[in-house]
């Protein structure tokens, strides 16, 4: 790095800098430097520079993305092309991510990846690439991304347990789940999470204590976000490995294609969209014989929880969403005892396939789960919850009312919506409204849909025919 200067900005201390990438970007073409650097409406720099100072004050604990801008008013990023190779120029740029001088290294790794996602997204699949109106084109989309982002890994065993929840979620929520990576970690389990605080992070801090008493190197801690949240749930500092998918959907399937196992903590709404796309896939008859074991798990005092997440999804359902997971409370080591089983039958099942370990190609996941859905008031409006559709379309529609809801929380394009135009509105088969009413009443209480000490939770949402 050079140009070091610290700056003492008006509202929080500040640097300018200029960085050598680390963490495997070298180059970049010339139509990707000009793309990134583009100011107009039609130009990648805004979410460049949204998607940097997400990174960039790794850690903070906001879900309000419009407070970072707020607080880095005059932040800016560029990249520049150099004869040999590029560097990133930041300009009033958050302190808290150098050390005497220099770039905090995982930092710096997150930075780049950010970088690397965007212009990829931007000049690969966004530009007709592969064929986003296929069900199969958007899979093989998921799987350039992950590659190009390193994040598939071949010749290793299926490891990769991947960590759902809340990320306004009590200490004592916290904790355990800190204990729950651990005790995956002691058996040489990699951690996936969306990458941000609270159940994000806890299955992680865990893990990397583990893997250091097993002394077990190339650990991964995978952190799988889209610009929407990213900007909401800055990365917690152990992800070593960040993906930005250009969408939820995306994200989703990323997710379920390279993960191994799930273990879901508690959470609010965007638990909730995760678990139900998930069913939903799982309850198509195409995927009936895949095993991909599913774990809900929480500390004693969470286990109320659960029981009313497990009534929703057999009141929606049914049974047969109930088969596909169990609930373990209060006890890391089943969990991991548990997984490390499930994942043995992943394994089985894809040697006798003949599915790679690094990518779950078998899955099915049909068209309706994998388009982009944006939360507007006519779209939540006119999502089909009735109780005669088949399950897993059924599943796809709270899903898409699950994810208008965490729009309408965290994001900036969801909040503005809702500052405009009032509350979304959702309706549909009167038992469900009410079961969902609860839920989300629930949710409310238990402080899970803000980060405790915000302001009080003004619902962004109202649930029709629950009365």
């Amino acid at each position: 790095m050079n140009d070091y200067q610290p700056l003492r900005g008006a509202v929080s201390p500040t640097v300018n800098a200029r960085v050598s990438p680390a963490g495997g970007l070298d180059v970049l073409s010339r139509n990707e430097v000009a793309r990134l650097r583009d100011a107009t409406q039609s130009g990648l720099h805004a979410l460049l520079r949204r998607c940097a100072l997400a990174v960039l004050t790794s850690g903070s604990e906001t879900d309000d993305p419009r407070s970072l801008l707020d607080r880095y008013p005059d932040f800016d990023i560029q990249v520049l092309q150099q004869d040999r190779g590029i560097k990133i120029e930041l300009v009033h740029a958050p302190a808290q991510a150098f050390v005497e001088g220099q770039i905090i290294r995982g930092i710096n790794e997150l930075l780049v990846a950010v970088v690397r996602d965007v212009a990829y997204v931007a000049t690969q699949i966004n530009a007709g690439r592969f064929d986003l109106g296929d069900s199969t084109g958007i899979t093989h989309a998921v799987f350039d991304i992950l590659r190009n982002a390193r994040a598939l890994r071949p010749h290793v065993d299926p490891n990769l347990v991947v960590c759902w929840g809340g990320h306004s979620i009590s200490r004592e929520e916290y904790d355990y789940t800190k204990q729950v990576g651990y005790q995956l970690g002691l058996r040489g389990f990699d951690i996936c999470t969306g990458c941000g605080p609270g159940a994000m992070k806890g299955p992680m801090k865990g893990a990397t204590i583990a893997h250091a008493k097993q002394r077990r190197k190339h650990n991964r801690y995978v952190g799988i976000t889209e610009p929407g949240i990213i900007a909401a749930e800055s990365p917690n500092p152990i992800v070593n490995n960040l993906v930005i998918m250009p969408d939820i959907e995306k994200r989703l399937e990323a997710f379920v294609r390279v993960g191994h196992g799930i273990i879901v903590f508690p959470g609010g709404v965007g638990t909730a969209e995760e678990i139900l796309y998930l069913l939903g896939i799982l309850l198509h008859p195409d995927n009936a014989a895949i095993p991909l074991p599913l774990i809900f798990s929480g500390p004693r005092a969470s286990a109320g929880y659960f029981e009313q997440i497990d009534r929703f999804l057999q009141l929606v359902l049914g049974d047969a969403a109930a088969s596909r997971y169990q609930i373990i409370v209060d006890d890391p080591a089943a969990v991991a005892k548990s997984m490390a089983r499930g994942l043995e039958r992943v394994r089985n099942y894809r040697l006798d396939t003949k599915d790679a370990f690094f990518f779950n190609w078998t899955l099915a996941i049909p068209f309706e789960f994998q388009q982009p859905f944006v939360p507007t008031h006519t779209a939540m409006s006119a999502l089909q919850i009735r109780r005669e559709r088949p399950p897993h379309l059924l599943a796809a529609d709270l899903r898409r009312a699950f994810s208008g809801i965490v729009a309408g929380n965290v994001k900036e394009d969801g909040m503005r919506a809702i500052e405009a135009h009032g509350p979304f509105v959702v309706d549909g088969d009167a038992r469900i409204m009410r079961a969902l009413d609860n839920l989300l009443q629930a949710f409310v209480a238990q402080q899970r849909m803000k980060l405790p000490g915000g302001n009080a939770y003004v619902p962004c949402y109202r649930v029709v025919g629950a009365s």
